[in-house]
């Protein structure tokens, strides 16, 4: 799915209704019909409380007075506040003023600039239809303090499309509503996949409202969401006569002494990933820890008896996932330097090989083209520097994915995929469970899997990080998120690529 800049969304809007023969009034209604309908999914038993709609002077504040008047139609109780910003209304905002329904019993009360804030009792909704995506400045003087007054109340806050004041393409200062659902049109927003706007969102969703897909697919982006459509369409079909071979032989380098628990699931996962044969090098300390844990998978052993300070002939291998676990011992670290210059073909980095090369940021120029690079945000940061916020970040991932010719992805909620070409995809699978030590061995190990099998890097990364994820809520759906560890993820593996298939 793309994801649209705020500018794109008004042109796809502009395109919507030139193309389909469809008014831009009618294009409002579709938004607001699509709002009411999520909306008595979501709060059934509304129409026992009282709902506040806050409209601004544009067409967010159009899409709120619209609303307003299907809610009352369908009996609910509803009173709308016009925020009186500026001088002007856009043209479809006087439109559904001219049809809210006074004589329904719909009151609508105009707020000027320094009125006395309104007070709202604990069970009334707040909906908020203030500012759209569209702004571009800071909110400040009495709307700042009427936004940080709503925020003040414990009441439920049901933002349109965005909450008002929030950028949809850079980071936010100033006041923001904090809503406890966003429901967006069409497309999310960039905005709502950084974690500084977590308290903000809310949880998010996204309704389609009929825009022309035409524009869509067209339209040149930057920036994607991994759904299960692009999933299905990267998932390849087994062949009736494909042998072990045929899906690739990994090399996993993982562990060193108290660490090879990291080792054992990055393994696991591996095997659960499909690949055809897995080789694991780990220190004399794990071969026994290996060969009852993972006896599917072949052991190579290290000369040292808990740490790693070689490498196997890597001819036999189709790719090489290194870094669960293994430590930063000076003897370590020089074998990764020695393999760095010997491998020439995609590999992944994780964990201590990561936190190896932060300290020799020289050798990262030795990593082959089209790696895999899977730092938590604390790994990045020693990688690459500290940035001031999530924006800042993400610009600097796409700087060093290009300059690295690498795949860098940000492990987090929403997972971010930076590939070499600019372009960045965010994953939509996951939940607050994965936050538990061992589930980032689980997606090396996932992600070696799919390379050997000869996936590209970019369709590895993809599948992999959405698979993870998926693992993950199917495992949290019946273990639940408290109770989630990382080998729940390798057990919800199978059940992933199941659910793929449907």
């Amino acid at each position: 799915m793309k994801i649209l800049t705020p500018a794109q969304i008004r042109a796809l809007d502009a395109y919507t209704i030139a193309n389909e023969r469809i008014k831009s009034i009618d294009l409002m209604e579709r938004a607001a019909n699509a709002f009411v309908t999520w909306f008595m999914q979501q709060f059934p038993a509304a129409q026992q409380r009282p709902i506040n709609i806050f409209c601004g002077p544009g067409n967010n504040g159009g899409d709120g007075l619209a609303i307003a008047r299907l809610l009352n139609r369908k009996h609910y109780s509803v009173a709308v506040f016009i925020c009186q910003i500026g001088d002007k209304r856009s043209e479809d905002f006087k439109k559904n003023l001219k049809k809210i329904p006074y004589r329904r019993g719909l009151p609508v009360t105009p707020i000027i600039e320094n009125d006395n804030l309104p007070i709202f009792e604990k069970k009334e909704i707040i909906i908020d239809a203030i500012f759209g995506s569209g702004l571009n400045r800071t909110i400040t003087g009495y709307w700042a303090r009427l936004i940080d007054h709503i925020n003040a109340f414990p009441n439920e806050i049901v933002a349109v499309d965005i909450p008002s004041g929030l950028f949809a393409e850079s980071t936010t200062d100033g006041a923001v509503i904090h809503a406890a659902y966003t429901l967006s049109f069409e497309l999310p927003k960039r905005a709502f996949f950084f974690p500084e706007n977590q308290d903000r969102l809310g949880n998010c969703y996204i309704q389609p409202i009929g825009l022309n897909q035409q524009f869509i697919k067209v339209e040149k982006v930057s920036n994607y969401l991994i759904t299960k459509g692009l999933v299905q369409s990267i998932l390849k079909d087994r062949a009736k006569f494909s042998h072990k071979g045929t899906f690739g032989h990994a090399l996993l380098v993982v562990g060193s002494l108290g660490k090879m628990g990291a080792a054992i699931l990055a393994t696991k996962a591996c095997l659960r990933s499909g690949v055809g044969l897995v080789t694991v090098h780990a220190p004399k300390c794990g071969y026994t820890i290996l060969q009852i844990g993972c006896p599917e998978a072949m052991t190579s052993i290290d000369a040292h008896e808990n740490y790693l300070s070689e490498f196997p002939d890597i001819s036999n291998f189709k790719t090489i996932g290194i870094g669960c676990g293994i430590d930063q011992k000076e003897a370590t670290q020089k074998a990764l330097f020695a393999l760095l210059q010997q491998v020439d073909s995609p590999m992944v980095l994780d964990a201590d090989a990561l936190n190896i090369l932060a300290n020799y940021p020289d050798q990262l120029k030795h990593i082959p083209a089209n790696s895999i690079l899977t730092p938590h945000p604390k790994e990045f940061e020693r990688l690459f520097g500290k940035t001031t916020n999530d924006f800042a970040r993400n610009e600097l991932q796409l700087v060093k994915a290009k300059a690295l010719n690498c795949i860098i992805l940000l492990k987090g909620a929403n997972t971010a995929v930076a590939l070499p070409d600019g372009t960045c995809y965010f994953n939509s699978t996951g939940n607050p469970g994965m936050a538990t030590g061992g589930s980032g061995d689980v997606l090396t190990g996932i992600l070696t899997g799919l390379l050997a099998q000869g996936y590209t890097p970019k369709s590895a990364v993809i599948l992999g990080v959405y698979l993870h994820g998926l693992a993950g809520d199917l495992a949290a759906k019946d273990k639940g998120q408290e109770s989630l560890i990382a080998g729940d993820l390798v057990d919800y593996i199978g059940k992933g690529f199941q659910n793929l298939k449907t």
